[in-house]
């Protein structure tokens, strides 16, 4: 225990002493949060039961009130203590026997010694009911970190959800992610409380003292994580990358940064509270997402991920003005209909290394498949369009078809009803059109015309009217 509270002592100075807020580089030192810990301690009259010569229940006791007496000089350190099961005997079935038996308070070890040596182990085990009650217990402190720590012997007697109830609390970020210490426990019980935090298994005693050491120590030390993003080869080049670590029990951000890598290629270091888990979500286009991250509390963890990126050009034909006026394109990767991104023309865009395909919004529709190669540039213009002008004024219906090398027709453009005359810009090719008017008295009077169209050139078509 001496040497635990050395090794904390000294890792404490260097997170709550000196941090600078990650958040904007520039800002003031921020002000240290305030880490608030309450034992939910369970008094049940199953935790009279003898644990290697000694009930659970004092076994319990003592170690929980060593420990507090450890942490009773920690700087922005406040601790609580909540029982359940004590009030009133198994007998009486109680689902509400819970209580807050030392609020918060800085340096109250005294208090909770005190309050342990007089609580008396003997009823249910409504863990649900506690849980939610701890809502209550933490002040209304935005920027605190606020943690619990449940140390039971059994499960839920009151036929309540501790599960859900744990994950909405943290979903409304009353506490982070719970410590759940499950005392003399068989795997099968263990099973049933994983959903509810971290659980650990205490086995036997010496396991347990073991596991509550850890658990303040994951609660009070430092972590770090440095994000490597690399090239194919894994040579860490990438940067200027936005990240966001993401929750994953509520699925909402807690940390977005901009990636950033030192005059020398070091990705910098970044504070994250590892009492959460996260999914990294690194924004390239598209994104790439590694779910559950390998965060080690009061560790420099380094993280590495492949993200090689290149560069995608839109270059339009040089004419001006340009007939088709704005055009668009739509990036999409080989083999998938989901769209990546939609960009117009005269923009840059760096996209993740890998084949794509290129849709560009021109009349007809054009399809390029690119490659996007690590470091490099990938360019993709279209040809300089012609014209096509309808001279004839007539109301009907019709269509325009690109004619393919197959003899083949793909369908490009419907004319509008109200007039058959236009002029429309479009791309250099072989075409048909396909009219009716509004007059014709069966599908045989249908006209239908060849025309070709040239960059820069106007083609006219005239129809007749049958």
């Amino acid at each position: 225990m001496r040497r635990l509270l050395l090794t904390l002592c000294s890792l404490l100075l260097l997170t709550f002493g000196s941090g600078r807020n990650l958040h904007a580089q520039n800002a003031e030192p921020e002000k240290p949060k305030v880490t608030r810990i309450l034992f939910v301690l369970d008094a049940s009259g199953s935790m009279m039961a003898p644990w290697e010569g000694r009930p659970r229940w004092d076994v319990a006791r003592s170690l929980l009130a060593k420990m507090v007496d450890s942490l009773n000089a920690y700087p922005n350190l406040q601790l609580g203590l909540r029982a359940y099961g004590h009030q009133h005997p198994n007998s009486e079935n109680n689902c509400e026997d819970s209580k807050l038996e030392v609020p918060f308070a800085p340096k109250n070890a005294r208090a909770i010694k005190a309050r342990l040596a007089t609580l008396k182990a003997q009823g249910n085990t409504p863990i649900t009911y506690s849980i939610l009650q701890s809502a209550n217990d933490f002040p209304v402190d935005r920027n605190s970190r606020n943690v619990l720590i449940l140390i039971t012997d059994g499960l839920e007697s009151c036929k309540g959800d501790p599960c859900a109830t744990s994950v909405a609390l943290q979903r409304k970020h009353v506490f982070l992610r719970p410590f759940i210490i499950g005392l003399g426990a068989e795997r099968d019980f263990g099973k049933q409380l994983e959903c509810l935090g971290q659980y650990y298994n205490a086995a036997d005693v010496s396991t347990f003292r073991t596991i509550l050491d850890n658990v303040i120590s994951q609660t009070l030390t430092k972590t770090t994580v440095s994000v490597n993003l690399t090239d194919e080869i894994g040579k860490p080049v990438e940067s200027n990358v936005n990240m966001t670590f993401v929750n994953n029990v509520t699925e909402t951000p807690e940390y977005n940064y901009v990636h950033y890598r030192d005059a020398q290629g070091k990705a910098d270091v970044l504070d994250i509270d590892a009492l959460q888990g996260y999914d990294l979500v690194i924004n390239t286009v598209p994104p790439v997402r590694q779910a559950n991250l390998p965060i080690k509390p009061g560790r420099a963890n380094v993280l590495t991920y492949k993200t090689p990126q290149g560069t995608l050009s839109l270059q339009a034909p040089n004419i001006s003005p340009n007939p088709y006026g704005k055009v668009d394109a739509v990036v999409r990767a080989a083999g998938s209909g989901a769209t990546v991104v939609s960009l117009p023309f005269g923009t840059r865009q760096k996209l993740l290394a890998g084949p794509y395909e290129v849709e560009l919004l021109t009349l007809p529709r054009l399809t390029r498949r690119i490659s996007i190669r690590q470091g490099q540039e990938t360019t993709v213009t279209y040809d300089a369009p012609g014209a096509l002008n309808i001279v004839t004024d007539l109301k009907g219906f019709g269509s325009i078809y690109r004619l393919n090398n197959d003899d083949s027709q793909t369908w490009v453009y419907n004319l509008p009803e109200g007039s058959s005359k236009l002029t429309l810009p479009m791309q250099p090719g072989v075409y048909r059109l396909v009219f009716r008017t509004r007059t014709a008295t069966g599908s045989k009077f249908t006209d239908v015309r060849s025309f070709s169209i040239r960059s820069g050139q106007t083609s006219s078509v005239s129809m007749f009217s049958k």
